[in-house]
């Protein structure tokens, strides 16, 4: 497929001006060192490098940490999570609890200050971080925080509703689109960021055949009204339209959303957003062409929307190769030359490293030419980009030699269900046939994100190394229309094979994250099932669009209602969402990690790691496992790494912190060499990123403890770790 030069991976033409023009603006702001001692912004601050220069807490004393205080949410977490990075201002830690309440605490003592409960409590998700906000005279001080479609406004001071921003203290996010998504799935669990009187936020949409597009919007943070919009799946006459070969993509294609968060160079106005891949996932021959401005980090004018401009890392993404966390942004040090520079790793293991102002690669990538698909009317893209630097932190191939030898029968019961799938590149197209995605589906990289030393320019990040496989499948829906089903069951048996097949199976058995739906009259009644159809749960979308009497024959379906009816159920004059909602013919046969039979990734280790890589020459510098299986050390297997959800946070005191692991602790690794130097149990795995802060000079680190991944126990607490105080 020829790759038009409007569509270039990066493209700078009329932008340059832009460019100068912004670094003109701001080039009289003087240049302030940041001390980095505050984490008052998602990811400690608008440069997202996840870094504390305190030092209270170094190498020498890191093993006197001990439990400062715990805060118990109150929730009573049942399958639930706690992603949070939380913020601290003013002596107060802001966070959210399992059922998204967003609270205040004393930093210091964990004590609690108020909570806020939203508006709307059946609207679920997750919530990965808050934002706050104030005037110029401090008098005016707001945290905004989104459950669901609904972006909070809330008093930072007493936790009471804004009333006067948007509908009486929240918008509805699914409103000012640029087009009807009243019904669409639409969250926001990534926080916004903060541009003089601006919040921009990124949106999480369905990654299914209806979901809604990611533009990308900042809302005044006074009134809530909208004051720009990004088209990152862009309209007639607008930059990137030709990289669609469909002329009409736009009013039916979604996703190309950011969901991962962002970051802002402040001086210079510039706003970088990494977005995700145009939907449906894995199937794209509804939307041939490059795709822009998926997959891509793209830097706009944070004051305007307007575009400066962008880089694709993934052509026509059919492998859900979203980019999964904000960019680091950095100041590079190569070859005596000083570049004001970004850094993005990706869930297939690379980090590309760009001039934050042009675009330009700092080191050369090539276009890799990659197998074609071999279903029906799909085109994949014929090359991909491929980092030459810096090098992967995670591997990239896995063969046969790499399958576990664990013990002799494992590794006999593996290779069998190994050679029945397709193998030997990361970009072999989805087919009927099956193969491996590697690394896996949830990276690589994840939403967890990397820490950015800024002295030393060593970036650490977590990596999981397991891999993932899929198939496509023909469409079961294609031959069971919803309207000429007889019964309510049957009905319903078409409706979850129009929406829940690709993560729940055709049989109802669920796949690696999904759980298994069968039997499920056993766990809920009609309401509670309703209620999860509509509002989502933890990484299930909202399914609002459904109309009423769908609803009713997919709940009679899942829970093996008696159907007393027994006659054709009556079309719904519900509104049904616009084109977007057309059933493709090929959909993926579920998520499914390869393991062996007792459940441990069917990879050799390590399956969890930390690394460090050096920005300025691209060289992995170490890299070391993360997390273990007690039981098989006590088999005499060395520590393996586990499967990781969370990042790190690097300390100009000589640590790496970095929870994240199945095994439920919390550790603190030596940033020169990966030797670990301190380690606690916490009451529930820390799937999320600390955050470091001082009160009154004492250091502490902070985790949320709220598990309810891989099977791991959920949990309701923040713990606060530091130094004992005499």
């Amino acid at each position: 497929m020829q790759k038009s030069k409007a569509v270039k991976k990066y493209d700078v033409r009329n932008c340059l001006f832009a460019v100068l023009l912004l670094s003109y603006c701001f080039s009289c702001t003087p240049t302030v060192e940041k001390k980095y001692e505050e984490w008052s912004v998602f990811a400690g601050g608008h440069e997202g490098i996840r870094y504390s220069s305190l030092t209270e807490i170094n190498k020498q004393n890191v093993k006197h940490l001990t439990q400062a205080w715990t805060y118990e949410t109150g929730d009573l977490p049942e399958k639930t999570q706690i992603q949070t990075n939380p913020i601290i201002v003013d002596q107060s830690l802001y966070g959210t609890s399992p059922a998204m309440n967003l609270f205040a605490i004393d930093a210091a003592t964990g004590k609690e200050n108020w909570v806020f409960k939203p508006l709307f409590p059946d609207a679920k998700g997750t919530v990965r971080g808050v934002t706050f906000w104030q005037d110029e005279e401090g008098g005016q001080k707001r945290i905004f925080y989104a459950v669901g479609p609904y972006l909070y406004a809330v008093d930072a001071v007493n936790g009471t509703i804004v009333q006067d921003f948007g509908e009486g203290g929240y918008i509805d996010l699914r409103k000012d689109l640029d087009g009807d998504f009243a019904n669409a799935s639409v969250a926001a669990n990534a926080p916004g960021i903060i541009f003089k009187n601006r919040i921009i936020l990124s949106l999480r949409v369905s990654e299914g055949h209806d979901a809604a597009p990611g533009h990308i919007r900042a809302f005044n943070v006074l009134t809530g009204k909208r004051e720009w919009i990004f088209h990152t799946i862009p309209w007639p006459g607008e930059k990137g339209y030709s990289s669609w070969e469909s002329q009409d993509a736009y009013k039916r294609v979604g996703g190309a959303n950011n969901w991962a968060g962002m970051a802002l160079d402040e001086s210079r106005g510039i706003v970088y957003v990494p977005t995700g891949s145009a939907t449906p996932d894995f199937y794209g021959a509804n939307r041939l062409g490059d795709n822009l401005f998926a997959n891509s980090i793209i830097a706009l004018n944070a004051e305007t929307g307007a575009y400066i401009w962008h880089y694709q890392v993934v052509h026509h993404d059919l492998w859900d190769r979203d980019l999964p966390s904000n960019p680091n942004l950095i100041t590079l040090h190569k070859e005596d030359t000083t570049i004001e520079a970004l850094a993005q790793i990706t869930k297939h293991g690379y980090i590309f490293v760009l001039d934050r102002l042009t675009g330009e690669p700092v080191f050369p990538i090539e276009e890799v030419p990659v197998p074609p698909s071999d279903i029906p009317g799909e085109k994949a893209s014929p090359t991909q980009p491929i980092p030459t630097l810096p090098e992967p932190f995670a591997r990239q191939t896995f063969g046969p030699d790499d399958v576990s030898n664990r013990t002799p029968e494992v590794q006999a019961e593996l290779l069998e269900q190994f050679y029945k799938l397709r193998s030997g590149s990361m970009f072999i197209p989805p087919s009927l046939q099956g193969g491996f995605v590697f690394p896996g589906f949830d990276g690589g990289g994840e939403w967890g994100g990397a820490a950015v030393d800024p002295e030393s320019q060593i970036m650490y990040i977590n990596s999981s190394e397991i891999p993932w496989w899929t198939a496509l499948i023909e469409n079961p829906a294609m031959k069971r229309p919803v309207s000429k089903m007889a019964t309510i069951k049957d009905r319903g048996e078409a409706v979850y094979l129009r929406n829940c097949i690709a993560c729940h199976g055709v049989e109802l058995e669920g796949s690696s994250g999904f759980p298994s739906l069968i039997n499920l009259n056993r766990r809920y009644n009609k309401a509670e099932v309703k209620s999860i159809i509509e509002n989502g749960r933890a990484m299930m979308p909202a399914f609002r669009r459904i109309s009423e009497s769908d609803k009713t024959a997919l709940v009679a379906y899942l829970l093996d209602l008696e159907d007393k009816e027994a006659m054709p159920v009556k079309s719904s004059n519900a509104k049904e969402v616009r084109t977007r909602d057309s059933v493709p013919p090929y959909v993926i046969n579920g998520y499914h990690r390869f393991v062996d039979k007792d459940g441990y990734p069917g990879i050799k280790p390590p399956w969890g790691t930390l690394n460090a890589v050096n920005l300025n020459t691209g060289k992995l510098l170490w890299k070391v496992p993360l997390g273990e299986f007690e039981e098989l050390t006590k088999q005499g297997i060395p520590p393996t790494g586990t499967q990781v959800y969370g990042g790190p946070v690097v300390t100009k005191g000589g640590l790496v912190f970095v929870a994240s692991t199945q095994d439920e602790k919390i550790r603190a690794f030596d940033k020169d060499n990966g030797k670990i130097l301190w380690e606690a149990e916490l009451p529930a795995a820390g799937y999320a990123t600390p955050s470091v802060y001082a009160i009154n000079g004492r250091q502490f680190i902070v985790i949320a403890c709220g598990g309810g991944k891989l099977g791991s126990k959920s949990g309701n607490q923040y713990m606060a770790f530091a130094l004992a105080q005499e």
